[in-house]
């Protein structure tokens, strides 16, 4: 076999997710992609399960998804990825609370998957990389890390799949170094805007790819998979039997290809644009300097850390990360409750999505937004050692991201950013459409009707019109 294809994909839901979202996208996207590979034994993938989602499916009776993907990790199908539990975006926040994050991952992946052995990849939240978080997984002993292809030459198009790279300074305790394996952007984004919705269509993407021994690493979040594309999980199914291409996990590839290459590496998101490269702010949709609540959020991002941090005293030492559940369980004294529960709020409150959401870019979700600025204000309010200005500096900062907010949406702000965005995001995504062989296109329709069809007749009436309008959407292109 000349042509391997590594897939990864990434299941996320924020801890602050609604019951209805997490039954949604569960029901849509982690349940059939979970069948799926179930029904197809040689199928291969790579797959972070942040522990968060875990806990969300515990929590909401989600017994057989964790069940089915256990199995699938015993019959070696699927591997699973380190990464930091309640998804923040690493390269804004301390090392120790990195560290702390990825021991927390670490702790409730064990608890849900007792065979899982020890993790070789890490998934930085976001795919947000920057050379001082590749040092830290180096250090922790992990082999190695998935990047954006920008990581690497700032450029599309510069990464040899054919060789595998290592990032230069990334030390691991052996001394070698970290391994590092770019997304392929361009056909990542192919696949997860439906421009490959058939396996022709995959095939004549690939040319004569096929007859050289490299390999494709698409990478991609798993709710494409049936929610944000639906169909799209049927399409995945017939992909694992790709004719001249084999399905690999990414810590298979090394012993394949023998090559190697030592690299300076860039920062980077999955979610970096080139105009963000030019202004040299790789993680724009999280921190963008010119957005003003993405700078109020940061303000008390910084102060909650700082607070608690301060304030953590517990029985053991607490700089030591890597046996946190025992550390939190030794806890007796009332302050040393008091300032557990505030680590522990903080630990959530810094996922990323609330700066996400705040972005406009062009997605807006002022209640994310409040979420995430209550629970950082509220950690700064439980910890015992708080000083009353810093409470009061926390109280102010969430009460102006909120009143901004509101400020956005009544002036028009939101609405001329996240149209703006759009239009570029749809025309970077659905540019190849056009070009589709029109029976390819009928044939996606026709899959998509079939299981319109099917859910309608289940009455699940809201899927259904999804389908349908994805069905209007590609006959567009069509006509």
């Amino acid at each position: 076999m000349d042509m391997y294809w590594a897939c990864f994909l990434h299941f996320y839901q924020p801890p602050t997710q609604k019951k209805y979202w997490v039954d949604r996208i569960t029901k849509e996207a982690y349940r059939p992609i979970m069948l799926k590979l179930l029904e197809n034994p040689s199928a291969k993938l790579t797959i972070n399960i942040a522990a968060v989602l875990l806990e969300l499916w515990e929590k909401y009776d989600y017994q057989d998804v964790i069940a089915g993907y256990r199995k699938l990790l015993e019959r070696g199908q699927i591997e699973l990825t380190g990464s930091a539990k309640f998804h923040p975006l690493l390269p804004k926040i301390p090392d120790e609370e990195i560290i702390r994050q990825i021991h927390l991952n670490e702790e409730t992946l064990k608890h849900y998957f007792p065979s899982l052995q020890k993790l070789k990849g890490f998934f930085p939240p976001e795919m947000a990389y920057e050379a001082r978080v590749a040092k830290i997984v180096a250090s922790l002993g992990y082999e190695w890390i998935i990047a954006e292809e920008l990581s690497f030459s700032q450029e599309f198009g510069k990464v040899n799949y054919s060789k595998i790279y290592e990032v230069e300074g990334a030390v691991k305790p052996d001394g070698a170094l970290l391994k590092i394996f770019f997304r392929e952007r361009g056909f990542s984004y192919k696949v997860l805007s439906g421009q490959l919705g058939t396996v022709n269509l995959f095939l004549n993407d690939l040319g004569d790819r096929v007859n050289r021994k490299n390999y494709l690493l698409t990478a991609m979040d798993g709710e494409t998979f049936g929610h944000h594309r639906p169909g799209m999980e049927r399409l995945l199914a017939d992909l694992f039997s790709t004719p001249g291409v084999e399905m690999t996990k990414i810590s298979e590839l090394p012993d394949i290809f023998k090559d190697r290459e030592a690299t300076k590496t860039y920062p980077s998101t999955w979610a970096l644009m080139e105009k963000d490269v030019t202004k040299n702010i790789p993680f724009s949709r999280w921190d963008d300097p010119e957005n003003e609540i993405h700078q109020l959020q940061w303000q008390l991002t910084s102060l909650a850390i700082k607070t608690v941090t301060a304030g953590f005293t517990p029985a053991a030492e607490p700089c030591d990360f890597s046996k946190v559940a025992e550390v939190n369980s030794a806890v007796t004294s009332s302050m040393q409750k008091a300032s557990l529960e505030a680590r522990l709020l903080l630990d959530r409150a810094i996922h990323s999505d609330q700066y996400w959401w705040a972005s406009a870019r062009p997605w807006w979700s002022l209640e994310m937004i409040e979420r995430g600025a209550k629970e950082l204000k509220d950690s700064v309010y439980l910890c015992p050692n708080a000083t009353e200005a810093n409470k009061k500096k926390a109280e102010e900062l969430y009460l102006k991201i909120i009143v901004t907010g509101f400020d956005w949406q009544r002036s028009g702000k939101v609405d001329e950013l996240s149209h703006k965005e759009d239009e570029e995001v749809r025309m970077r995504t659905d540019e190849g459409l056009p070009k589709l062989p029109k029976v390819e296109v009928e044939k996606m329709v026709a899959n998509l009707k079939k299981e319109m069809e099917e859910v309608a007749r289940s009455e699940e009436f809201e899927r259904a019109a999804l389908l349908r309008d994805r069905i209007k959407e590609l006959r567009e292109y069509t006509d």
